[in-house]
């Protein structure tokens, strides 16, 4: 699986790491209409699950329904954005709706959005795209359960309340969170995400979930490298290996 970060000015999840690529990637230009276009043939060559990673601000200024149709034609599929509240994705609130439906309006005239969409969870449905949802340790039980229920593909369990980036190994209080996720029997697949960096947090994270998710340190070396290809491989080998 591949998360591929969309570049946003106040990333408030990430860690200096990431915070810096993004800033450099919208110095160079960066922006959602050129990432689509640079992954528009993705899928020619690449049939694992993708995923984008980005926040609801940029979303909302390319427009949602646009944003979901390209998602679903480059093959897209899953969206994490860490800012989207659960009351907001199933349209409790009633709020961000209304904002959607304006920035459809204004940015597309023929407004496509004519299937009648009520929520963001409809809309992401019928576009064929996994919203997946954020747990970190303050998260309550219930809705804990709630977002269970609603989700797909894998739930993204925050080690600690703290921003991306490499941290030590895993303290006794974060070993007892994943206990107590684990003891829920949650019917979705759990992923450890924030501070996995080694091979060593990699393989602890996987002994209380489904698997694990490296951001900072992988951008981190990638920012490093002169041989991409060698490099990738390296680093890919050096956490996996002898693991999976």
């Amino acid at each position: 699986m591949i998360e591929i970060g969309i570049p946003f000015s106040d990333p408030m999840a990430d860690g200096p790491v990431i915070q810096s690529s993004s800033n450099k990637a919208l110095k160079n230009g960066m922006s959602l209409k050129l990432l689509f276009e640079q992954l528009k043939d993705i899928r020619k060559e690449v049939d694992i699950p993708l995923l984008l990673m980005g926040y609801l601000n940029p979303v909302l200024q390319y427009g949602v329904e646009r944003f979901c149709r390209d998602c679903e034609a480059t093959g897209i599929d899953g969206i994490i954005l860490p800012d989207l509240p659960l009351e907001e994705y199933l349209g409790e609130s009633g709020s961000l709706l209304s904002d959607v439906n304006n920035h459809n309006n204004h940015n597309n005239h023929n407004n496509h959005n004519n299937h009648n969409n009520h929520n963001l969870h409809t809309l992401f449905t019928h576009h064929n795209l996994h919203n997946i949802f954020l747990i970190s340790p303050q998260t309550s039980p219930d809705r804990m359960a709630k977002i269970d229920s609603i989700s797909k593909g894998f739930i993204y369990m925050v080690s600690s309340s703290s921003t991306t980036g490499v941290k030590g190994s895993f303290t006794q209080e974060q070993i007892s969170y994943f206990d107590r996720i684990r003891a829920m029997k949650l019917k979705n697949h759990t992923l450890i995400g924030f501070g996995i960096s080694n091979k060593e947090s990699f393989a602890a994270a996987c002994k209380y979930a489904s698997g694990a998710i490296i951001g900072s340190a992988f951008v981190k070396m990638l920012s490093e490298s002169k041989d991409l290809e060698k490099d990738i491989g390296k680093f890919t080998e050096g956490i996996i290996g002898g693991i999976m």
